[in-house]
């Protein structure tokens, strides 16, 4: 199965997410555009791995630079920054709101997802997490449910979602 090869596929980074909105954070402050040294000390990166991030995010067509190598956002970039942050906001609020996961540990958790997920699958969480706020009775009964549902783990031969092999275990020991 190659399933793998679909997070290289992703035209986006970790970094490269950071870097646009930093770009973003900067430009907001300046009239649109942002300076390397602000970049970098906003990252708390040098000004040469801002240099380096910024020719892969230009070739993408995510930053425009002008003659005095001010960099800004392309419009193209403005949506992929809108994207990210919806996705965070979507994959945090789940998280939290629907997970119970404690807000700081969402924080960083959903910073690491943000920028992984699907548009579709951030508009089906979306949708889901409108579905459960919506107060009808039955998605209020099944939040009630679940925030009272402590899970007593059958033995893992029978259980449905671990299928043989203990899952909860499985993250319990893990390094």
């Amino acid at each position: 199965m190659d399933t793998w090869k679909e997070f290289e596929a992703n035209e986006l980074t970790h970094s490269g997410a950071h870097h646009l909105l930093a770009i973003h954070e900067v430009g907001a402050m300046y009239g649109g555009w942002a300076r390397v040294s602000d970049i970098a000390r906003l990252l708390n990166i040098t000004r040469g791995s801002v240099s380096i991030n910024l020719r892969t995010l230009k070739k993408r067509g995510w930053v425009e630079t002008d003659e005095h190598r001010l960099v800004r956002l392309s419009p193209k970039g403005r949506k992929v920054v809108h994207a990210v942050m919806a996705k965070r906001v979507i994959v945090k609020t789940f998280l939290c709101e629907v997970l119970g996961v404690p807000e700081p540990q969402a924080e960083i958790d959903s910073c690491k997802i943000e920028h992984l997920i699907s548009h579709s699958t951030g508009e089906r969480l979306v949708q889901f997490l409108q579905f459960l706020t919506s107060g009808a009775p039955v998605s209020r009964q099944l939040l009630k449910q679940f925030r009272a549902f402590h899970a007593v783990c059958p033995e893992s031969r029978t259980c449905e979602v671990c299928n043989g092999q203990c899952l909860i275990d499985e993250l319990k020991h893990a390094i």
